[in-house]
């Protein structure tokens, strides 16, 4: 950076006057791991967004998590290149304000953080949805729970974690991993042990991008037209989370070593097993049975549904390749795994707003940190009645189990991943231009111009698929989706007219924003 810029921590002191730090060296790799991994949310990503890009892709779904994990593997070049000399709780936030200055930084700060607040609830109407309907299939109906009183339980919970040391919500969100990543390989090793379904594996079918464009696929047969974008979006979607890691660095043990390895093995493990169990989901119904088993699932055929003991077009695989067992065993790790996914989305939405608390943006008593657990307890608390007020909002709106889902559920994330992909899509060409303007001595072609390059046009286009699917995949045009461009661009507008305000009124606060970084500590 410039020789005339002050150290993050003096600026920051000097406004805050008492500086507060999250748990230092609480997580090593293994922790940070838990805590990003789980917000991807491996097993609900297979059973909700499997059929939804099944919708666009048909046989050819694991060819959309292929390409998909290939663009975020190049966008994480840059991202950790970036990761290793800004390591800061504010994640996209610092990484922006040191490229493109305080008023870009601050307002996609604004916008990934209430972004992953959405996810957060909209993620809770999922864990609420599949928890009462696994209570119904387990009580053959006699166990009824309104979704509405499972929400405000699950909120209630991941509110008492988030008071605590970071550690232990690592061990809650590790044990919900290491159940849900068993469970799918349990299934996907069947299937391909006994051969698939059928029409056999059909790997070079299945794993060609090519045949997202084809209309054999499928797709058009069940649906009525191969819709690339919906494919894409429902692999992107998979992904949202793994960017968590950098968020975590003040509360890593030798945060600028582990970053790397934490990105790139949740970036690429991830993708290893959503193409893997995506293709075995294929295999295990054959290429054409595939798209009509989601078809059955979603009510599209008339008069036809999957038989009632089946709330996924997976359950009938895990019943016929391993047993009734195995499918048990989904029915409860999808309400652990999406619980473990909302606390972890809420966490990083927490951090967010505690890295803006600390330096002042919005009032300092959010950058505070417990005496005991150095846990960002304030924080936590304004994300809880936000998630809270999202979720009451639906549930006024629609307070049927079925809207937990597919309303809830389902409007929330297009927006969410909608204003994640766009926010990096500026942090890549905030990584290029921070090294060719602040680290030109660490510049390097191919991993801080090229990488950051593909990686933010693969993220732009992704973005650009969701906006214009957005009224397939709402099942309609309500006004949440048929606007959530113009919503996730007020949230930009909010960080960048507090930004405006700062720079004009309190030039100190001003210049703190995006500044603290965990090496000035």
């Amino acid at each position: 950076m410039e020789a005339s810029t002050q150290r993050a921590t003096e600026m920051v002191d000097a406004i805050h006057g008492e500086h507060h730090r999250l748990a230092p060296n609480a997580l090593g790799l293994t922790g940070v791991l838990f805590c990003i991994v789980t917000g991807a949310a491996p097993i609900a990503a297979m059973l909700f967004n499997v059929p939804v890009a099944t919708f666009g892709g048909g046989s050819a779904v694991p060819a959309a998590f292929l390409l998909a994990t290939i663009v975020l593997t190049i966008f994480s070049v840059g991202y950790i290149e970036m990761a290793r000399r800004v390591s800061a709780a504010g994640g996209f936030y610092s990484f922006i304000s040191h490229g493109f200055g305080q008023i870009v930084g601050l307002g996609s700060a604004t916008t990934v953080a209430l972004c992953y607040v959405v996810f957060s609830g909209a993620v809770t109407g999922v864990t609420s949805y599949f928890a009462n309907t696994t209570l119904a299939s387990w009580t053959d109906g006699a166990v009824d729970v309104p979704v509405w009183a499972i929400s405000l339980v699950t909120i209630l919970l991941m509110s008492s974690f988030a008071w605590f040391h970071i550690e232990l919500t690592a061990r809650v969100l590790g044990v919900a991993l290491v159940c849900e990543l068993a469970a799918l390989m349990i299934f996907g090793i069947a299937v391909l042990v006994q051969g698939g379904g059928p029409n056999g594996l059909e790997a070079g079918a299945a794993l060609n991008p090519a045949n997202l464009f084809d209309s054999s696929n499928g797709a058009e047969a069940q649906f009525g037209a191969v819709a690339v974008g919906i494919a894409l979006f429902g692999a992107f979607w998979s992904w949202i989370g793994f960017e968590m890691a950098p968020n975590y660095a003040e509360e890593s043990r030798n945060p600028k070593q582990i970053m790397g390895p934490a990105t790139y093995i949740s970036v690429i493990g991830l993708g290893l097993l959503y193409v893997f169990i995506s293709w075995m989901f294929v295999a295990g119904w054959g290429a054409e049975e595939a798209s009509r088993a989601v078809a059955l699932q979603y009510g599209l055929i008339e008069g036809q549904t999957l038989p009632n003991e089946y709330g996924s077009a997976f359950y009938p695989l895990t019943d016929q390749y391993v047993g009734h067992i195995l499918t048990l065993g989904f029915e409860l790790f999808i309400v652990t795994g999406s619980f473990a996914c909302q606390m972890a989305f809420y966490n990083t939405a927490a951090r967010y707003f505690f890295s803006m608390g600390r330096e002042r943006v919005i009032p300092r008593a959010f950058g505070r940190t417990h005496r005991s657990h150095h846990s960002p307890h304030v924080a936590s608390m304004l994300t809880t009645v936000l998630v809270l007020g999202i979720v009451i909002g639906f549930t006024i709106y629609d307070s049927s189990t079925i809207a937990s889902l597919f309303k809830l559920g389902t409007w929330g994330p297009l927006m969410g991943v909608f204003g994640i992909l766009c926010v990096m899509t500026l942090c890549s060409a905030a990584i290029i231009v921070y090294f060719l303007r602040h680290r030109r001595e660490d510049f390097h072609p191919v991993k801080t111009l090229i990488a950051p390059l593909i990686g933010g046009a693969g993220c732009a286009y992704a973005a650009y698929l969701l906006h214009d699917n957005r009224a397939f995949l709402a099942g309609g045009t309500p006004a949440f989706t048929e606007y959530l461009g113009l919503a996730v661009l007020g949230f930009f507008v909010i960080g960048v007219a507090l930004a405006l305000w700062y720079k004009t009124r309190d030039p100190a606060r001003y210049a703190a924003i995006g500044r603290f970084v965990h090496e000035d500590a």
